[in-house]
């Protein structure tokens, strides 16, 4: 009789159990309903297919601001961990301090930095009134000299990011000779930021590309004759598992 009672003693244990899931139900349903149409659709990825990643700016329903997204030149999304991009954030800080970024007026800035999901671009202007190579030269003046210089310290304390080098010229810039065009100027100039960022730190696994653009990519919002777009740009990206 014991027994018997103490079988029907915990019924309402397993009523209490199926009343409490049922709760948490409802709660996900309101919690749902209540969420911005993102959420809803990240969810009905979660469930349709389970083992994919699940939005584009993380790897979990909610997106997270510690993980992005980082697409691969096969148009696959890889993530860049908490550590990396923590990374990219301290040297976007050391880098404004150290050059100064703050500092400089909008309208003459030599300097733009610009954290993005997969990686930081530096743009490194050459403006008439603070330039960063001698006329029509791949030669670095003094304060090119020191912006390179002081990036290439600040960059080889993270071995791990790779280094892209891209030069630009603006379309009004006439050649220095009529055998180098601008083609071979942006080149050039693309290199001589390679060989200043290996000369003070940077490793040469650390550097993925040089190219040279001439005037094709100017910067948006702005005219294709202006000074502007005659600059260098070096993206320092976090590694993805091709080339970690």
């Amino acid at each position: 009789m014991n027994h018997n009672k103490g079988h029907h003693g915990g019924a309402w244990k397993v009523a209490y159990a199926d009343f409490v899931t049922a709760m948490m139900a409802l709660f996900l349903c309101l919690w749902l309903t209540a969420q911005d149409e993102k959420i809803k659709q990240a969810v009905e990825r979660a469930f349709r297919h389970p083992f994919s990643s699940l939005t584009k700016e993380s790897i979990g329903i909610i997106p997270n601001k510690d993980t992005s997204a980082v697409k691969d030149s096969d148009g696959n999304f890889e993530f860049a961990s908490v550590i990396e991009l923590k990374m990219l954030r301290r040297l976007n800080e050391d880098l404004m301090k150290s050059l100064q970024v703050d500092q400089e007026e909008p309208e003459n800035k030599s300097l733009e930095l610009e954290l993005k999901s997969d990686g930081l671009r530096i743009s490194i202007f050459d403006r008439s009134r603070k330039p960063i190579f001698n006329p029509r030269s791949c030669d670095f003046t003094t304060y090119g000299d020191w912006v390179f210089s002081t990036l290439a310290w600040e960059i080889a304390r993270y071995a791990r990011l790779g280094v892209e080098l891209e030069g630009h010229t603006e379309s009004s810039q006439p050649p220095a000779r009529s055998d180098y065009d601008a083609w071979q100027l942006s080149a050039d100039r693309a290199n001589a930021a390679r060989r200043k960022l290996l000369l003070h730190g940077v490793t040469a696994g650390q550097i993925r590309k040089v190219a040279g653009y001439a005037d094709t990519l100017p910067l948006p919002n702005h005219a294709v004759e202006d000074e502007v777009n005659r600059r260098v740009t070096v993206m320092v990206r976090v590694p993805t598992g091709k080339n970690s």
